[in-house]
């Protein structure tokens, strides 16, 4: 169910960002690549802009040292970059070479999905730095890539001591009763923009909200989320290689429903430096 634009790049373009001349393309990109995020716009709407710029401007000022005022000038632009029609997938990076630069890699939206089949990963968690998008991306892609040689979409990561945290590609989201339930922030997850937004329609909804320290066997049976800026809210479908249930996805579609009505159009002001 991917949208394409018919005069949109037959593949993804990337973009160096410099503050005096501002987007410049590049190929291929520079350096280790340290921060990244990634939202998806669909005729020139998004859901959590903000949220995400948040999240790309604390972790590029932990990683680099970078001041919130030079991420946003540069967030601007690259909100400015992406086109109009279409569903795009756009990332930004902060990339470090010979010095630290930001960058912007817009491509086209893939596919999306409702469901997903989730094998439960039962190596160690491979990331080096679970709570900061970018320096684990290449790991945690050869992991889902095992995954789906054995027949999965994406694999759930566990801690050492068998607690269910989140995917490759995705927070965990899940039902007990009439509660909504997500990990123990004290475990190793990244901070999901997606799963922030979905917990605070829910709490205004009245719907409790727990974080909990599960383990995979208090999700069988249950309805499970995996939940991300690309696909929304996905029902975990079957949990491969193992006795789990998959609980039905009863409640998903009010859900996504509530989650859609969150898009805002992206400003519409034009690049201040110039850019693609």
């Amino acid at each position: 169910m991917s949208t394409r634009t018919s005069d949109g790049p037959a593949r993804p373009l990337r973009f160096r960002w410099d503050p005096r001349t501002g987007m410049g393309e590049e190929d291929p990109a520079e350096g280790r690549l340290l921060v990244a995020d990634s939202w998806l716009v669909e005729e020139g709407a998004v859901r959590g802009a903000d949220r995400h710029l948040e999240r790309f401007a604390g972790a590029c000022g932990r990683s680099a040292g970078i001041g919130r005022d030079t991420v946003a000038e540069f967030w601007a632009q690259a909100l400015a970059a992406v086109p109009a029609a279409g569903a795009w997938f756009p990332r930004v990076e902060l990339r470090r070479a010979r010095e630290v630069s930001l960058h912007l890699l817009l491509r086209p939206a893939p596919e999306r999905g409702d469901r997903v089949s989730v094998l439960p990963w039962p190596g160690p968690d491979p990331r080096s730095h679970p709570r900061v998008k970018g320096p684990d991306l290449d790991r945690l892609a050869g992991l889902r890539q095992q995954a789906r040689r054995g027949g999965a979409d994406d694999a759930l990561l566990l801690t050492s001591s068998g607690l269910v945290t989140e995917s490759t590609t995705s927070a965990l989201l899940w039902w007990e009763d009439r509660s909504l339930c997500l990990p123990s922030p004290a475990l190793r997850a990244m901070p999901s923009v997606t799963s922030a937004l979905i917990t605070d329609l829910a709490r205004r909804e009245g719907v409790r909200v727990r974080r909990r320290r599960a383990r995979l066997e208090d999700l069988s049976g249950r309805e499970v989320w995996l939940v991300n800026a690309l696909h929304g809210i996905r029902v975990v479908c079957s949990w491969t290689g193992s006795s789990l249930v998959a609980g039905p996805g009863e409640r998903a579609g009010a859900w996504r429903a509530r989650l859609e009505d969150l898009r805002r159009p992206l400003p519409s002001r034009p690049p201040s430096g110039g850019g693609p």
